[in-house]
């Protein structure tokens, strides 16, 4: 991981990508006046000082394929790691045995790796698939990754 700005080891953002600061708690969103928690972000290595040994794998291999779409801002906080491009895009929540993956489509997936009912807000259909291992993150979850950033990202 490359190493610079408020993240340590987090930042491979482009702060372009989002449109407002908080002046508060310095988070960037993509909507200015953005609801949210207002607490600061942690650097990557607090982040995961914290966490399951898999929690980092998972997320590198989700960053690598996002990477190669377009610039990503990482923003690690208590509840999990937001990795956004032109606003909020992809969750990584640790769970007790996995990590549950978060992101945006325009229409319903059935697949079974979805693992929750998928929420509808607005025109974006919200889906989770939980990656217990790096080695989940695979064709068919980058092929859905790369939709849903040609989509919202």
């Amino acid at each position: 991981m490359q190493g610079g700005g408020w993240y340590g080891d987090a930042c491979r953002c482009d702060h372009d990508a989002v449109t407002w600061t908080c002046p508060k708690c310095s988070r960037l969103f993509a909507r200015t006046g953005q609801s949210h928690e207002c607490a600061p972000p942690m650097t990557l290595a607090e982040y995961f000082s914290t966490g399951a040994a898999r929690e980092r794998p998972i997320f590198e291999a989700v960053l690598r394929h996002l990477e190669t779409l377009g610039p990503m801002h990482v923003e690690p906080v208590s509840v999990g790691i937001f990795i956004k491009s032109t606003g909020g895009f992809v969750e990584l929540r640790p769970m007790t045995r996995w990590v549950a993956l978060s992101f945006p489509m325009r229409h319903r997936l059935g697949h079974p790796r979805i693992a929750r009912r998928p929420i509808r807000s607005g025109h974006r259909v919200y889906h989770v698939v939980n990656l217990y291992g790096a080695d989940d993150v695979d064709s068919q979850v980058r092929d859905r990754l790369s939709e849903s950033y040609a989509d919202f990202g």
